[in-house]
């Protein structure tokens, strides 16, 4: 079959009632958390992901990566109208966002977020398909010698471009890898740091790790902060953009796109960055830079475009090479993991179903989004009117009874517990939990294909520096400073992801 009968087939299972249902379940759940301060992607899918086990794998990934697109759209509302970003890729948006919410302008700011959201997704989509296919190829060519340099290529990445620390993300990498080690050892099956507990004898739980790492120290973290919140509501018949903020809009919306896109590929915090370059490049491009920060319609449009153009793009290194970019993809890895998919160059082979299907679910999640987000916004505003506190309970009773119906285990609730406490604690002295969380996914395969290397090799260390490591390593590398020379060039650096992030 060809890729156009495969997208074809895709479409098929992505508008069955299933597909549609949990597409549009995890859509509005998504927006839901973007618009909600303090919870964003990450939380919004740990909380979710139990309820995915009960579903077949191609269902299950179209509703958690609906969740993940969803909160990007979502973020984009609370940083026009409240100026509080629903999550860290947002914080772009509020400078010009809610200068023209002041202004009586919050409806062609939503609806050109929404438009640019839309249409960057869409071109991020179109990048995942031409692209994925042929990596995977390539990849079924090369051994777990090259896969094993790419792993720690990216963690490497992760590292340096992280928020925050660079001592204190590698201690996190550390701690996420050591994680990974507990429980049998898959090749000798002996027991390792289980300290004679049957509860973490096949390792520790992902499902508990993620909500308490991610849930219950998110849950923990907001209740420091309930302050009630003034939102600006504008109604529908004002949502119409003039024809002169369509003109200024579009030219960044085609920008966005294509700098999203290209950041999507990138591991770390590529969704933070891209929103942040597009911002300098509009404004660098810019007739009238002096308006930006005062309501300058570009400033929305280019930033919303690049954080969702990086959502398509952002699914090529996870679906090709099995290597999450950003941390919400190793939420989807770990889900494909537990529902017995292996994300990676066979995976176009061996299960192209999922691949295809969940292409064609971004399509029309995209137009779900668009259909919510619009006449719908009255109704996700109203939400930042409930107090947390009568949140919070839902909150911790899904997480407690998601983590409890994955094994049926009362110790992966204790695993979750104490996750979330130590996950508190932990950003309160300024660590990071997505490093932790990429490292964690990452360390099985990294140490798998680190040790069937050496067994394949005859122990000989010599076979990590291959002509094919190489000329893998050196064309990513490559493309790293390639990407990182052009963020350069238009004023960006690291410290605006750090702020961000600690926003």
């Amino acid at each position: 079959m060809s890729s156009f009968d495969y997208l074809v087939n895709g479409f098929g299972t992505a508008l069955s009632w299933q597909g549609l249902l949990y597409c549009f379940i995890g859509c509005l759940w998504g927006t839901i958390v973007g618009v909600l301060p303090g919870l964003g992607p990450l939380a919004g899918m740990t909380l979710l992901l139990p309820l995915t086990f009960g579903l077949d794998p191609t269902t299950g990934i179209i509703m958690l990566t609906g969740i993940f697109y969803g909160s990007m759209y979502g973020g984009s509302t609370t940083s026009i109208l409240v100026r509080i970003p629903g999550e860290a890729a947002s914080v772009v948006t509020c400078i010009d966002g809610h200068e023209m919410a002041r202004q009586g302008r919050a409806g062609p700011a939503l609806m050109v977020a929404a438009v640019g959201s839309f249409i960057g997704g869409s071109v991020s989509i179109l990048g995942l398909i031409f692209i994925a296919p042929p990596l995977a190829k390539l990849m079924i060519q090369i051994g777990p010698s090259v896969e094993v340099m790419l792993i720690l290529f990216a963690l490497v990445v992760i590292s340096l471009v992280s928020a925050g620390s660079r001592i204190k993300t590698a201690a996190m990498i550390s701690l996420g890898l050591l994680l990974g080690t507990v429980g049998m050892d898959k090749l000798t099956g002996f027991p390792r740091f289980t300290f004679g507990s049957l509860g973490i004898s096949d390792g520790l739980s992902f499902a508990a790790l993620a909500i308490g790492l991610f849930g219950v120290s998110e849950i923990l973290t907001n209740l420091e902060k309930t302050d009630t919140i003034k939102a600006i509501t504008p109604k529908f018949r004002d949502l119409i953009p003039r024809a002169k903020d369509l003109r200024e809009s579009f030219p960044a919306i085609a920008r966005g796109s294509v700098i999203g896109s290209i950041f999507g590929i990138i591991p770390g915090v590529s969704h933070i960055v891209s929103t942040f370059v597009s911002y300098a490049v509009e404004k660098k491009l810019s007739r009238h830079p002096e308006q930006f920060g005062k309501g300058a319609i570009a400033g929305v449009a280019g930033p919303e475009t690049a954080n969702n153009a990086v959502t398509g793009t952002a699914m090529i290194p996870l679906l090709a090479l099995g290597i999450p970019s950003i941390p919400a993809t190793a939420i989807l890895l770990s889900a494909l993991t537990i529902h017995g998919v292996q994300p990676g160059p066979l995976l176009l082979t061996e299960n192209p179903q999922v691949f295809w299907g969940l292409i064609a679910s971004m399509y029309i999640g995209n137009v779900i989004l668009l259909i919510l987000n619009l006449p719908l916004v009255s109704i996700f505003v109203n939400l930042l009117r409930i107090p947390y506190v009568y949140l919070v309970p839902i909150i911790l009773v899904i997480s407690v009874v998601g983590v409890y119906s994955v094994d049926f285990n009362a110790f992966d609730i204790w695993v979750m517990v104490i996750s979330g406490f130590a996950g508190y604690f932990l950003r309160k002295f300024g660590y990071e939990m997505a490093p932790l969380l990429l490292a964690l996914v990452l360390g099985d395969r990294l140490e798998e294909n680190f040790r069937l290397s050496l067994t394949m090799s005859g122990g000989h260390y010599s076979t990590f520096v291959d002509n094919a490591s190489l000329i893998v390593l050196g064309g990513s590398i490559s493309l790293l400073l390639a990407v990182q020379g052009i963020a350069w060039a238009f004023g960006y650096r690291k410290t605006f992801a750090d702020e961000a992030e600690g926003a």
